[in-house]
């Protein structure tokens, strides 16, 4: 039996981040899984297949109010003569050594998103489906990674990074000490398996590389829409002229008042990367920029004139008495709401134009009108 594993640098361990599928119904599968059980003493089963067909049998009568025996019935008539185990799914998960029974592919959708409408209708729900989704960078990345994959905004996410988990990385990836030295990539591809391992994820563990960027975009299918949350400078470049190439729009999330930047190469396949903000810029001159180099650059990419005031002092403190630029939980947590809201639109066609948008909640709420203050609410 071989575990679906991230691609690995030379001298470095494997990583499994797929999860392995056992449909008792089919003999082999069955040998397979026993196996899998006789190999695996202390293997953590979990069954609550009944219940799952209790809340699809709900979900399909959204306008039924069933009586606890009716539902049992019902569920029972489900079943039939079949024995529950060959139902739906076992899902093996290698890295924890969990194995799930679930309701199968389609029905495991349709209750996993049923909540969603009709803020996503089921239409719209199909329409995202379809989406392939490449997210560089899964520090800040890491978040958004998973709120589109909660809201099932793609049918595919590839995910990009070079680096693995390090302590100060834990003040804004939700991860554990456990993972520390653990690929981000792998950690963000296991987090989303255990939320629907049905949803296809790809990991490029070595991050974008000039070499590497044409799979990235084209392997399996042509790319929908980049997350561009790196930090090296040279590869933002990179990353936008592909995109303008392919006509495919790019969106990224600051991480400072909540602005998020978004450029429709697909519809404006002339536009400049950056909204102009780096024309001239050659990218072999940003390879290789210690944090304190690529300050003048950041600068001109996010804005000096619209940089929260504490961004301001700290990057003048980079490389003094910090070690880089700060990025806080909350910050990152709400670029995650609003940059999954932008792929969400763009995927469903709607209005989501070229430019820069702001939710400052500082401004919204830590700055109140003078005439607000010292009210009692």
């Amino acid at each position: 039996m071989t575990i679906p594993s991230a691609r690995s640098r030379e001298g470095e361990k494997p990583y499994s981040y797929t999860p392995l599928f056992f449909r008792l119904a089919n003999r082999q599968d069955k040998k397979q899984m026993l196996d899998l059980m006789e190999k695996i003493p202390h293997l953590e089963v979990m069954d609550t297949y009944l219940s799952q067909l209790e809340e699809w049998v709900q979900a399909m009568q959204p306008g039924r109010r069933w009586t606890p025996e009716e539902l049992n019935a019902e569920v029972e008539r489900q079943i039939g003569e079949a024995d529950v185990a060959e139902l739906g799914v076992w899902v093996y998960y290698p890295w924890k050594q969990h194995l799930v029974h679930l309701l199968d592919e389609e029905a495991f959708i349709f209750v996993r998103t049923n909540r969603n409408r009709n803020k996503i209708t089921a239409e719209e729900q199909l329409r995202l489906r379809e989406q392939k989704i490449g997210v560089i960078g899964l520090s800040v990345g890491n978040s958004i990674a998973m709120t589109l994959a909660m809201e099932r905004n793609a049918g595919e996410l590839r995910l990009a990074d070079f680096d693995t988990l390090e302590l100060s990385n834990l003040n804004r990836i939700r991860a554990g000490v456990h993972e520390l030295g653990v690929p981000k990539v792998v950690i963000a591809a296991r987090a989303i398996a255990e939320i629907d391992p049905f949803l296809k994820v790809i990991c490029y563990e070595e991050g974008i590389t000039e070499e590497n960027i044409d799979l990235f975009f084209n392997e399996g299918g042509k790319l929908n829409l980049v997350l561009d949350e790196c930090d090296s400078l040279d590869v933002k470049m990179l990353i936008r002229h592909k995109a303008r190439d392919m006509r495919i729009p790019v969106v990224m999330e600051t991480s400072d008042r909540g602005m998020i930047d978004v450029e429709r190469f697909d519809l404006e396949p002339e536009r400049p990367i950056f909204h102009g903000l780096l024309e001239g810029m050659d990218m072999e001159v940003l390879k290789n920029l210690s944090n304190q180099e690529k300050i003048p650059h950041v600068l001109k990419i996010v804005g000096y004139d619209t940089m929260s005031s504490r961004l301001k002092e700290s990057l003048q403190e980079v490389g003094s008495t910090i070690l880089t630029w700060p990025q806080l939980a909350s910050s990152i947590m709400l670029g995650a709401a609003s940059g999954a809201d932008a792929c969400r639109r763009i995927g469903l066609g709607q209005n989501c134009e070229s430019g820069r948008y702001y939710i400052d909640l500082e401004e919204l709420v830590g700055y109140r009108k003078q005439e607000q203050a010292g009210r009692s609410f």
